[in-house]
C-alpha cells in the first residue's frame, strides 16, 4: 500500500458503485476525471464457515467497501447474485466505467472448499466473455483450494489489517487457469421402494447441488436408468477417506458447538479413523470393501478406447487429483523421479493440462506418510478420462467425495451397471500468488524436471505389476454440457498443450 496516499485511495481500487451492481440504482454523479479501479471485486462468505469467523469478516468487508458488494451466501445464493449483476451490466454496456468494471472484476469467495466449488460452477455455468477469476479465503477445515493457490490454509484474521493485507495480496496476485472436471454416475432404476439418490451428512452439501439426477428430456438421460452428473474442481474420491469425512461432517452437523476451532476439526478427523478402523484396516473391514473387489477401474488411452487399470488389492481408498492439495494442504502425487518419468510417462501435477492424477491408499497410516518429506500415495495413473464399473452385488453402498463434501451412495445389489465416469471438461480462471504452490504446463518458469536429487522420491511404494505401464494419456473424447434440454459430444483431437473453451454444466446451483 506504500504508492497510495491514503487507505481511502488504496481502497478505491476494490470499490463497486452502486449504479454499476443494481439496476433499481440511479446512476451516481459522474466524478471528474474518475479513474477505473484496478481491482474491482465482489465478496462471497458463507456465515456459516469458521465458526463465528464468517460473520466477522462479512462486517469488516462491509466496513471497508461498498456494503452492495459484499455477499452473505446464507442469505443469498451466488448465481442468482451474478445473473443479477451481469445483467445491469449488459444493460450499462454503453457506460464506459461500468465496461471496464465488467472486464476487470473479480471475485472474493470466504468458505470450504465446497463454498469455493459452488462459486466456480456458478461462474461457469454463466459462460461470460469475460469470466472473473477467483480468489479463496480459507474458512474451512481442509482448504484444499486456497492452500494449492497461494492463500494460506490457516483460517484467517477478520480485522480491518487482516483484510486490507488480503486484498492487497489479490491486487497483486496472477491468473491462473485450472482443468474442470465433469462426473457422471448411472445406475438402473431401483425396483420399487428403493432409492439411489445421493445421501448428504443431515444437509445437502454444496457438492450435491451440483451433483443432480438429470432431467427426463437430458439426452445424457437412459431410459431404465438413473442418470446423476455435476462437477469438481480439486478431487473426486471413493472409499476409505470419504467414509471419515461422512462421518465428521455428520457429527458437526449434530453438534455444531463443538466444531469451532479448525485445530479441534483436524484433530476430530484423526479420532474418527481411529475408531473406525482405519489405521488397521486389514482387521476391521472387510477385503469387499477394497477398491479392487468394489469396481472395476478403466481410463482412457489416447485413441479414446478404454483400458483396464491395475488396481493393488489392498488399496481401500482411491483419489482422483487435480490440483496439489488434498487433506489439508498434503501433495498425494509428489514428484516422480525421472527415472519414474522416463519409465511410466509420468510427470509432476500440472493444473491446467488436461489430465489428473489417480491416487491409492491402504490404509490411514498410509495416508500419514503424506507428512513425511517426499511422502505420496501409490501413484495408479494419469489419464482424461477415468471410469468406475461397481461389481453386481459387491456391496449395496459406498461413500463418496467431491472438494471436500461427502455423501453416502446407495447401490442396488442386483445391478451389474453401475458406473461412475470422469472426463475433462474445460478451464476455469483462479487467482494466486506469485510464490503458489500450483503449476502450469504453460507457464516456462515452471520446472519440468528439478535439479536436486532430493527433491524426488525414491519411495518404490506404487505398488503396480511388474511390466505394466500406466501412461500418461493425452486428451481423448471431451464432453461439452450444452444448454438445457440439448447435449452434444464433440469428439476431436485435442493435446495436452491445448487451452480448453470453458463449458458450463446445464445445471441449476
Amino acid at each position: 500500500m506504500e504508492k497510495y496516499n491514503s487507505l481511502s485511495d488504496f481502497l478505491k481500487e476494490f470499490y463497486i458503485p452502486t449504479y454499476v451492481l443494481s439496476a433499481e440504482t440511479e446512476e451516481e454523479e459522474e466524478e471528474e476525471s474518475r479513474p477505473t479501479p484496478a481491482s474491482p471485486v465482489l465478496v462471497f462468505i458463507n456465515s456459516k464457515s469458521g465458526g463465528q469467523l464468517g460473520g466477522e469478516l462479512i462486517l469488516t468487508y462491509r466496513s471497508l467497501l461498498n456494503h452492495n458488494q459484499v455477499f452473505d451466501l446464507d442469505q443469498e445464493t451466488p448465481d442468482k447474485v451474478l445473473r443479477r449483476i451481469y445483467l445491469n451490466l449488459e444493460r450499462l454496456k454503453d457506460d464506459d466505467f461500468a465496461r471496464q468494471i465488467g472486464e476487470k472484476l473479480k471475485i472474493i469467495v470466504a468458505g470450504g472448499d465446497g463454498t469455493a466449488g459452488w462459486l466456480l460452477g456458478v461462474v461457469c455455468d454463466l459462460k461470460l466473455s469475460h469470466p472473473p477469476p477467483i480468489a479463496t479465503v480459507p474458512l474451512g477445515t481442509g482448504n484444499n483450494l486456497p492452500f494449492a493457490f497461494g492463500w494460506g490454509k490457516k483460517n484467517p484474521g477478520t480485522d480491518r489489517t487482516a483484510v486490507e493485507s488480503f486484498l492487497e495480496q489479490v491486487l497483486k496476485a496472477k491468473v491462473m487457469k485450472i482443468d474442470n472436471w465433469h462426473i457422471l454416475m448411472r445406475m438402473k432404476t431401483p425396483k420399487e421402494g428403493g432409492s439411489c439418490d445421493p445421501v448428504a451428512p443431515l444437509e445437502l452439501p454444496h457438492s450435491l447441488h451440483a451433483f443432480h439426477r438429470v432431467s427426463p428430456t437430458d439426452e445424457l438421460n437412459k431410459e431404465g436408468c438413473h442418470t446423476f452428473r455435476g462437477g469438481f474442481w480439486n478431487y473426486f474420491s471413493l472409499g476409505m477417506d470419504a467414509q471419515i469425512s461422512y462421518a465428521f461432517h455428520s457429527e458437526r452437523k449434530l453438534h455444531p458447538e463443538k466444531f469451532k476451532n479448525q485445530l479441534v476439526n483436524q484433530s476430530t478427523y484423526v479420532k474418527l479413523g481411529c475408531t473406525q478402523g482405519w489405521f488397521c484396516a486389514s482387521l476391521f473391514h472387510p477385503a469387499s470393501r477394497n477398491i479392487a473387489q468394489l469396481a472395476k477401474v478403466k481410463i482412457a488411452t489416447r485413441n479414446g478406447q478404454w483400458q483396464d487399470l491395475h488396481i493393488p488389492h489392498s488399496i481401500r481408498s482411491i483419489v482422483c487429483l487435480n490440483l496439489p492439495s488434498f487433506s489439508g494442504g498434503l501433495n498425494p502425487w509428489g514428484t516422480p523421479n525421472p527415472r519414474k518419468q522416463r519409465d511410466r510417462g509420468l510427470t509432476p501435477p500440472f493444473v491446467d493440462d488436461g489430465l489428473i492424477e489417480v491416487v491409492g491408499f491402504r490404509n490411514a497410516w498410509h495416508g500419514l506418510v503424506l507428512l513425511a518429506p517426499n511422502g505420496h500415495g501409490t501413484r495408479l495413473a494419469q489419464a482424461n478420462r477415468i471410469r468406475f464399473e461397481f461389481h453386481k452385488g459387491a456391496t449395496d453402498h459406498t461413500f463418496m467425495r467431491m472438494d471436500g463434501e461427502p455423501w453416502k451412495q446407495p447401490l442396488p445389489l442386483d445391478d451389474e451397471t453401475v458406473m461412475v465416469e470422469i472426463s475433462h471438461l474445460g478451464q476455469v480462471n483462479m487467482l494466486a500468488t506469485h510464490d503458489c504452490r500450483s503449476r502450469s504446463v504453460f507457464d516456462p518458469s515452471t520446472p519440468r524436471h528439478q535439479d536436486g536429487a532430493e527433491d524426488y522420491d525414491d519411495n518404490e511404494d506404487d505398488s503396480v505389476a511388474e511390466g505394466e505401464e500406466f501412461r500418461k494419456f493425452g486428451a481423448a473424447d471431451t464432453f461439452k454440457i450444452p444448454d438445457e434440454g440439448e447435449h452434444s459430444n464433440k469428439k476431436g483431437r485435442a493435446s495436452r498443450r491445448r487451452n480448453s473453451n470453458v463449458h458450463g454444466w446445464s445445471h441449476v446451483l
